[in-house]
């Protein structure tokens, strides 16, 4: 699918994909989204086999047509030197080429940054790995679940005591995505001045502990160790999510006039007074009390009446919705969150928009996710290959 909206700030940029499973791919698409020529390098689809060759999960399958919308598939198969030299070929005229294989899998196909930037300097090569290209853990398999647990999220996700809880996406995938992508996109721009790619890496872990943000200098700075705080806000009060007459909010009123306005609002005006609430460290202090007389409170009107009234003081309150409820919400709705691409087989597909908009030069959805070497033949005609040899290629099996 092509449509023609004008200019991308990245449809210059040729990018070879060589990632699978999910931290990879997101970083790819967010560079696909941009407009790059993303040719996506995958194992040729065995006879009959409907799902991603790497990974056996559905191609057709909603998670998979989010994931890769915006590139193009080319089945190759790196294992042979046939395949090896094609890659080489697309490599000599590419921009960028992303991978997340575990650090010893790439050198031994050959596809190591070394190898790659000694055919074209200008290379940028990008890699994700589980907990870093060396050190104890580098040979490691690296996925989500195991990220969030090394990296502390999983101490201090959860109610108190409950013991350790996983983020409900895969949170260390994700962030190591869109770390990766900037990155590449300062090593594009800073190439533009040395003429010279380089090797920009990161990991699930890196990306975790980074993520940690200030519960992390919470102890490096402060020599603290955090703990769960479930819906409450670790050093904020109040803040959290409170039960209504007819389900929870969120609610933001923790300093200064948010608190006084929340008071007001709440019924709760006396406790502008109250010693034991007096400053942002006494309310720390004494959380437990203040916040059960919150609750109290709150559970004496509709969560919407409370939104309108809380919102309408300045205070920052919100709904705590269902993933349906978020996808027809009206803001939602209103920022076009969700867009629709045709594929050819699945008919229209809606998925969600990468998360920023600019004013000129915006994203736009151009291609559903590609079926297994969908475009193979187009991507090595550009290469140079008459039909024939094409054919040839993926009679031996080295083109799918």
């Amino acid at each position: 699918m092509s449509e023609s909206r004008g200019p991308l700030p990245l449809e210059d940029v040729r990018v070879l994909d060589l990632t699978v499973a999910r931290a990879g791919p997101t970083c790819v698409r967010q560079l696909a989204d941009w407009g790059a020529d993303v040719v996506r390098i995958e194992p040729p689809p065995a006879p009959g086999g409907g799902g991603d060759a790497a990974t056996g999960a559905s191609r057709h399958g909603s998670d998979f047509q989010n994931l890769h919308r915006n590139k193009r598939s080319l089945g190759l198969d790196l294992k042979s030197q046939s395949g090896r030299e094609l890659l080489y070929r697309l490599v000599d005229g590419a921009d960028i080429v992303v991978e997340n294989m575990r650090p010893p899998v790439k050198y031994r196909l050959g596809v190591d940054y070394e190898t790659l930037s000694a055919r074209n300097p200008r290379l940028i090569y990008g890699s994700i790995s589980g907990f870093g290209q060396d050190g104890p853990y580098a040979e490691r398999g690296g996925v989500d679940q195991i990220a969030q647990g090394l990296g502390g999220l999983m101490s201090i996700t959860g109610l108190p005591g409950q013991g350790p809880v996983r983020v409900g996406v895969p949170i260390s995938d994700l962030c190591a995505g869109i770390y990766l992508a900037m990155g590449l996109l300062a090593a594009l721009h800073e190439r533009g001045r040395s003429g010279q790619g380089q090797w920009v890496r990161t990991s699930l872990l890196e990306a975790m502990v980074a993520m940690l943000d200030f519960q992390a200098t919470r102890w490096t700075i402060d020599g603290e160790i955090p703990a769960q705080e479930g819906n409450n806000h670790p050093t904020a009060i109040p803040m959290g999510c409170f039960e209504t007459a007819d389900g929870y909010i969120n609610v933001a009123g923790p300093s200064g006039r948010l608190y006084r306005n929340f008071l007001d609002v709440v019924g709760l005006t006396q406790l502008r007074d109250d010693e034991r609430f007096a400053t942002a460290a006494l309310r720390s202090a004494n959380r437990a009390e203040l916040n059960a007389l919150v609750a109290e409170r709150l559970a004496t009107r509709t969560s919407a009446e409370w939104i309108e009234a809380l919102n309408a003081a300045g205070v920052p309150a919100g709904p705590v919705n269902d993933i349906a409820q978020t996808m027809t919400d009206p803001q939602v709705a209103h920022l076009g969150l969700v867009s629709e691409v045709e594929h050819r087989a699945l008919g229209p597909q809606r998925v969600v928009r990468n998360a920023v908009q600019m004013s000129r030069t915006n994203h736009y959805m151009r291609r559903a996710s590609p079926d297994a070497g969908e475009h193979s033949d187009e991507v090595l005609a550009e290469l140079g290959l008459a039909p024939a040899e094409i054919a040839a290629l993926r009679e031996a099996g080295v083109v799918g």
